[in-house]
Order: structure tokens, then sequence, then C-alpha cells
């Protein structure tokens, strides 16, 4: 051609004029014009923030507008109908969708729309349904988009069925997003890469991956390249279902597509080895990630916490938790964090360490949601401390937070374990009126309240209880209640709750079996235990270490040692790893058979298979050692145990004190004693019995002195027989005046005084020849109720014959008359059993 088109841009009034000329000739005198009319609000979509600050409630609001095309904008057909219609309104889109959100979901919500000026132009409705789809409410979503289908105006778009698939998805209504991807295709919409990752990311959250796999294929066949989100949403929908191994082969196939893994892979490769408790696998993960370019964030740096304090590394856990918190960090902790570190003290029973980061993330500004207060509760109520479980519970409603089902369940937990099973009781009552519905965990959480604290008929109510409401009773409320049979002593009751088990078709599993056998071995039901240890090997039910600790150790109680060591050839049979407390029982039952070179060789496996022995297999040795007064080999294994850092407790020690008392050792009972001081060791009963007999062999006074004075605070718990043979000691040693100033102090603490108490007091003094006192005792035992016996009175009146001499003869016949008329006195008041002695014959100590 002779003639250059070329495009020119001129600017008339309201419209765009483009001439499209040839250059000037006589077959084209004129240019061409076509005239295109200009959208007259380019700022119709655009997005503008309001905000409204009350400053004396300290409340602030942001809301985001969007005005659309509004009547001015119309085409002129459309802008005449609609002024000529008084109904007609000229609302902007955020006001449609703020009147829309006013309606209950079954009201005309058609009525709202169809007086709605912005209906005739078809560029509203993809943000109409992006600003409705945003509020989440997927009921009025799907009015919206029926009565946008029935317009003559409106087109199908692929971005508004990716926008509905996706809200469908949030609701995991995975039916229903499937059904708007069909329905897209019949209205001739070809999906695209978007569409497809909405529909795969909505399986991927209902659990089903193998669905997410067929439309990955699906996409696939229809030539779409996909993209990283999709084989992130497909990642998550494998992980998320606890199947890591399917998770690593598709971002396997991803990386060899070409497409890279980014951090969101990364992390929900982590958070699928977490849901598949595959906790050491994610944190090699991790350590592959800090060896890329990739940096982790929060999201990161919180699932591989609790991946360690899943696996009780806390120190790890605590060490990241620190770098999250430096200034320098570009990873600050957020909710989950602080909730995860709360729920890892909880663990370690650091209560007050889960109330300081509690604190610390207050003090940070971050404001806890109800996950966090449910971990700060849950801490209180592992540890039975209702107080403070109470105490966060209130302040949940106090900040306006809604308590749910997991906090009234904690808090009702915290009563059970404080034995508080009335307020646990108030607390579930409290649930149910508040429209909050207690769920199988509420129902077993109150079982055992009842359960633990011996009130067995109100556990077995609750079961009833909970099947009435429609709630199934499952394994752990059958073990909850074979459990409060055991500490019951219900024989009966262990029976008739098996049977219930059987008749609800509830197996009963490894726990189970374990609750039940412990149940019977608690009560003495040796032969019932039996039969349900053999019915779990007959019917294959998984074995365990418990199941023989509690036969084992059940025997060993009953003092069956024998067929406690025939179970342990049957432990060791089926290779099942000996625990500690297998290991302390086998012992137990070696020594108690006199089989000590056995019970040392068991000791020496225990240490070989790598199981550490702890105080209690240390104790059970000594106590071995002890049976064979053999205290050489005693005190070189509690060497040991100083050397293996293992705490020894009180029973270790007056367990060694006793060996070295047998052994003619009172001197190491002593040495023993100053390392408990060293130690912050409690002493006890025990402890203070075997000092006293050290004492008293060695005729350590001075000893004797100090140890007084350190049990004295505690006379009144302390146990008779053990105050008995402290006054023994002491006046078998000729110190008369101690031993009574003693009896004064233990009978102003209140202390238990019986009969062998006066009794030791009246042998001393006679044998030193104080009868004065001798008399004045007997005195203070009719006063105390105690009647003194015949050899009492026979002892007194053959010394007074015998040594004392006439004149003080004369004094004590004197003193055992009044004595006489006094008990005489308290007889004829209380008519004394038929002992077949009279009052006199008491007093004169003849017989009728």
């Amino acid at each position: 051609m002779e003639t250059l088109h070329h495009l020119q841009l001129f600017k008339l009034d309201s419209k765009f004029t483009f001439s499209l000329s040839p250059q000037p000739t006589k077959t084209h005198p004129k240019p061409l014009q076509v005239l295109c009319q200009k959208p007259r609000n380019q700022d119709a979509f655009k997005e503008t923030k309001q905000g409204f600050v009350d400053y004396d409630k300290g409340e602030h609001q942001v809301s985001v507008q969007v005005i659309g095309l509004r009547k001015a904008d119309l085409p002129k057909r459309h802008r005449l109908r609609v002024e000529g219609d008084r109904f007609q309104k000229d609302w902007a889109i955020s006001e449609v969708v703020e009147k829309i959100l006013k309606l209950n979901h079954w009201e005309d919500v058609e009525s709202v729309l169809n007086r709605w000026a912005g209906r005739f132009s078809r560029k509203n409705f993809p943000v109409l349904m992006r600003e409705i789809t945003q509020m989440g409410s997927i009921e009025h979503c799907n009015q919206v988009f029926c009565w946008m289908k029935n317009q003559k105006s409106y087109c199908a778009r692929k971005d508004i069925y990716n926008m509905m698939i996706r809200l469908h998805a949030r609701h995991n209504r995975t039916d229903q997003a499937r059904g708007l991807f069909f329905e897209m295709q019949k209205w001739r919409c070809k999906p695209d890469a978007e569409t497809y990752n909405a529909l795969i990311h909505a399986h991927g959250r209902a659990g089903q991956w193998r669905w997410a796999m067929n439309i990955m294929e699906e996409m696939l066949h229809a030539a779409i390249p996909p993209s990283r989100s999709t084989y992130n949403n497909l990642i998550n929908a494998c992980g998320s279902s606890g199947n890591w191994k399917e998770a690593l082969k598709i971002c396997k196939k991803m990386t060899e597509n070409g497409v890279g893994p980014d951090l969101v892979t990364h992390n929900i490769v982590l958070s699928a080895f977490k849901t598949g408790a595959q906790y050491l696998k994610a944190l090699s993960y991790f350590e592959l990630i800090k060896g890329t370019n990739i940096r982790p964030d929060t999201t990161t740096f919180n699932i591989v916490i609790y991946c360690l304090v899943k696996l009780g590394q806390y120190e790890k856990a605590i060490d990241i938790f620190n770098s999250m918190r430096e200034k320098r960090s570009e990873c600050y902790p957020d909710i989950v964090t602080f909730t995860s570190i709360i729920h890892m003290y909880s663990i370690c029973g650091q209560i007050e360490n889960c109330k300081a980061v509690f604190n610390t993330m207050l003090a940070e500004g971050l404001k806890p949601n109800i996950v966090s207060y449910n971990a700060l509760i849950g801490a209180y109520a592992s540890h039975g401390m209702s107080e403070g479980a109470l105490s966060v519970f209130n302040e949940i409603k106090q900040n306006g937070i809604r308590p749910d089902v997991v906090s009234y369940t904690s808090l009702l937990n915290a009563y059970g374990r404080s034995q508080q099973p009335e307020r646990a009781k108030e607390i579930f009552d409290a649930m149910k009126r508040n429209n909050c519905k207690p769920n199988l965990v509420s129902y077993n959480a109150l079982i055992d309240a009842y359960g633990s604290n011996g009130y067995l008929a109100e556990a077995v109510e609750v079961l009833r209880e909970m099947e009435n409401n429609g709630v199934q009773p499952n394994i752990v409320s059958i073990c909850t209640l074979l459990a409060a049979c055991g500490r019951c002593s219900q024989k009966v009751k262990i029976d008739s709750i098996l049977r219930a088990a059987e008749v609800r078709g509830i197996e009963l599993n490894t726990i189970a079996y374990n609750s039940a056998i412990g149940s019977y071995m608690n009560v003495g039901e040796y032969e019932k235990a039996l039969t349900l240890y053999r019915s779990m090997r007959k019917q294959k039910v998984q074995l365990d270490s418990v199941t023989y600790n509690v036969l084992i150790s059940g025997c060993c109680k009953m003092s069956k040692y024998g067929e406690a060591l025939e179970l342990l050839d049957e432990m060791m049979d089926c290779r099942i790893p000996l625990s500690k407390e297998v290991y302390s029982s086998a012992i137990c039952a070696y020594s108690k058979q006199g089989q000590l070179t056995e019970a040392e060789s068991m000791f020496s496996m225990m240490k070989m298979e790598g199981c550490y022995p702890d105080v209690i297999a240390y104790t059970t040795m000594l106590h071995a050692y002890g049976a064979t007064e053999n205290w050489e080999k005693a005190f070189s294994l509690f060497q040991e145990m100083e050397i293996n850092d293992v705490q020894p407790d009180y029973i270790a020690c007056a367990t060694l004190m006793r060996i070295f008392n047998r052994a003619c050792q009172p001197a190491n009972v002593l040495i023993v004693a100053e390392f408990m001081r060293d130690r912050k060791i409690p002493f006890c009963d025990a402890i203070f019995f075997e000092m006293v007999s050290a004492c008293s062999i060695l005729r350590d006074w001075r000893t004797a002195n100090e140890l007084i004075k350190m049990m004295e605070p505690s006379f009144p718990v302390i146990s008779v027989g053990l105050l008995n043979q402290l006054l023994h000691f002491i006046g078998k040693s000729g110190k008369m005046e101690t031993m009574m100033k003693l009896f004064y102090k233990i009978v102003a603490s209140d202390a238990e005084i019986n009969f062998s108490t006066y009794s030791i007091l009246l042998k001393n003094l006679l044998a030193v020849g104080n009868w004065r006192k001798y008399v004045e005792v007997m005195e203070w035992m009719e006063d105390a109720g105690i009647q003194p016996s015949v050899a009492m009175y026979r002892n007194i009146l053959s010394y007074a014959q015998k040594s004392s001499g006439t004149e003080y003869a004369a004094v004590i016949q004197e003193r055992m008359e009044s004595l006489k008329s006094k008990s005489a006195k308290q007889f004829s008041r209380s008519k004394p059993y038929d002992s077949g002695l009279s009052t006199s014959a008491l007093v004169t100590g003849t017989c009728i």
C-alpha cells in the first residue's frame, strides 16, 4: 500500500477520539473517526478505608468501603428506568453488603438486591461477590449467587466461581465445592489453575487427600500446568491427613518438574511430619532448610518447638524461644509460640514458669486467645491447683472471651485432681447451663473426678447419664471406671464393668486390660487377674511392660514370689523390654526367696541394658543386702548411688541405718544422719527410730539431746512407739529428771500417750526408788482414764514392804489407800467391764 495508517488520540469533551486515517489522498479526503464512551467513574472500584475511634471506651474500628458503578455510570436506558422508580436505591457496593448481612439467611435477600440500581452493571457482580465472601457468611453468599445467575446481565466468570469454591472450602463443604466445579463447566466457563487450587484446598481441609490427587491428575489432563500453590495445596492435603510419605513424594515430584519449593512448602512438609508424629524427621528436615537460602519464619520455629517438646528436648526449645525474642531476630514469637512454651512448662511441672510466660506474652502486647488461656488452665489442672485454674477461668470471662468446652473440662479436671468431686459436678452443671454442650472428654473427666476420690456409685451414674444424652462411652470411660473399682476395692463392680463393655461392643485394648488386671490385684483377686492376662494372650492383645509390671509387683505384694518370677520368664520370652519397675520387683522377689546371687545378677543386667537404676531399684537392692546382714555391700551400694548422681530418699537412708544397727555398726547410723542433714533429706519416724537405737547402743547422750531438740517440734505427729522408745532410752540411762521433762513436753504437745508410755515411766522410777513419783504417775494414769495394771500395784507394795522401811511403808500404804478410794469412785461412776477383779483386788493385788 502506498499509504501508511497511524493512530491519533484526541480529547473531545468527555469522549476519546481514535483517528484511524491513511495519508490524505483524493480517495480519502477526510479521516475516519470512531467514538468510544469513556468511563465516567475511574475510581469506582477503588477501596477506601474509613476509621472510627472512641477514646472514652478505648475502641477503634477500621472498615473498607467500595463504591462500585452507581446510577450515574449506567447506560442511558437503565439510568432512565432507575430514575423513574422511587423504590430503586443508588447504593454503594459496601452498603449492599451491609444490608444483606443484617438479614437472617432465611429472609428475602432478593428484595434488597432488586432495589439496587447497580445490578444493571455486570462489572459490579465480581466485586459484590468478593466483598460478601470475605465476610464468610456462606448462606448469604449462596442466595446472592443464585440471584446473580438469574439476572440478564450475568455472565459466568471464573473468578466468581473460584471465590465460591474457596468459601465452601473454608466451611468444609467439599461436595458443594465440587458441585460448583462441575456447574461452571456447564456454563462453558473453563476452569483455570486457581480453580483447581481452590478445589484441591477444599479436599485437603476435609482430609480427602485421594480426591485431591485425582483433581491434580484431571488438571494435568486439561493441560493446565500446576503452579507452586497447586503443589503446596496437594502436599498440605496429604500432610494434614497424616500421610507424610505421600507428601514427601509430591514434594520430590514438584522439584523434578522444575517448580522449586518455597518457605510455605517447607512449612507444610514440617507440619506433615508433625501431624504424623515423625518428630525426629521434622528436626532433620529443619536442618536441611537452614542449609538453603530460604529463611525460616515464625511458623517454622513454632513447628520445631512443638517437635522438641514432644521429644522432651526442653532446653533446645527454650533456646529457640529466647533467640526469637532477641532484638535482632527476624522472627518474633506469636501467640502459638508462647502457648507451646506454656504447654512445655506444664509438662515439666513448672507451673510458676507457665504463669511467667503468660505474663510476658501480655507485656509484649500480644492478646491471648482461648487456646492460650486453656493451656494455662490445663497447666494448673494437671497438678490439681484448682484455685489457680479458677482464677484463669474467671479472667477469661472478664476479658470478654466465652469459655469453650476445653475451658470447662480443664477446670472440672482441676477440681477432680484436687479431691473436690462436688465442685467438679458444679462446673459440669454450669457448663450445661451456659449452653456449652459437654463432650466425651468432659464426661470422662467427671467420671475420673468421682472415681479417683472413691465415689464409685456416682461415677457409674455419670456413665448412665452420658448414654442418655447420646454420648457413647469409649474405652477411656471403661478404663477410668476400672481404675476406680481398684481404688474402692469393689470386686463385683469390676466384673460388671467388664460385662458392660462387652454388651456395648467396646473392645478392650492394652490399657483397659492393664487397668482391669491392676484393679483385681489391688483387691487381692490374683486368679481373676491371671485369667485376664491369659485372655490377653489368647486374643493377641498387645502385651507391654505395664502389663507385667502390674502382675509382677502385685504378686510381690501378695508374697507370691515364685509366681512373680514365672511371669518374669514369660515377659523375657516375649522379648518385652524390662522397665525399672519390673527390675525392682524381680530383685525383691529374688531377695525374699533368699536368692541374693540372682538378685545381684538382675541388678547388673539392669545396668547393662541401659536401664539406669533409680532410687527405688537401689533401695530394693539395699533390702536384699539387709536380709543377709551384709552391711559392707549395702554401704558400697549406697556410695554407688552417690557416684551415679542418684539422690537417696529417706526410705533408702532408713534401710541403710537399719542394716547398720543390726550389724552392730551404730556409729555408721549417725554418719548417715549427718549425710541426710547435708543433703537436706527430710527425717521421718523410721530415721528417728534408728537414730535413737544407735544412741542407745553407743550410750551417746549428747547426740540424743540434739535428737530430742530436733524431734520436739514434730511431737504431735511422731508415732507413740518412737516416743516410748525415746523415753525408755533416757530412763535406762538413769536420767530420771530428763525423762520426766520429756514426758511433760510430750503431754503439752497433745501427742498420743498410751499404757506403754506410763509403764516405761513407772518401771524406770521404781528402778531408782522414786516411789513418790511412781504413785503420782499412777494418779495421772487414773486421771487420763487409763487403768493401772495389777502388776503396777504389786510392784509398789512389794517395794514398800521390802526396800523402803517401816516409816516409808506406812506412807506408801496411806497413798495407796487414797488411790484406792479415788479409783473406787471412778468405777462407781462408770461401770467397768467384768474383768474378774474387784477394785480392792486391783489395789491390794489379791484375787477374788
